[in-house]
């Protein structure tokens, strides 16, 4: 039997957030990529709780391609983090491969001062 690639993915997320998990001191840096925008929310996994979000759709982020929008949400996150005293994070690849705007997205996260 065959999987289709959302159940493919699926299977994957399950797999890693067996093991990941965020703290309120070291929250979970989850993304979502769909076809046309990408999303990134912190959240306490202890209390259920997603402390921040930032994603393609907001004002602050620019136009480009979508590996330099991707990287841009990352800085914009990070921004928002570091304001709210918040240094440290655990990744959360949400079953896509490190590659391409999800790499883009940590990769500018962690030139904005974000630590993972």
């Amino acid at each position: 039997m065959s999987l289709t690639k959302s159940d493919r993915r699926q299977r994957i997320k399950f797999r890693i957030r067996k093991i990941v998990s965020g703290t309120a001191a070291k929250p979970r840096l989850s993304v979502f990529r769909s076809n046309k925008e990408i999303y990134a929310q912190l959240i306490d996994d202890v209390n259920g709780v997603t402390l921040l979000a930032a994603s393609s759709r907001e004002k602050e982020v620019g136009k480009g391609t979508n590996v330099e929008v991707a990287s841009s949400v990352g800085k914009l996150v990070a921004e928002k983090a570091l304001k709210a005293g918040i240094e440290t994070v655990t990744f959360d690849r949400g079953g896509y491969l490190y590659h391409g705007r999800i790499q883009s997205l940590a990769e500018g996260a962690r030139a904005a001062g974000l630590k993972f």
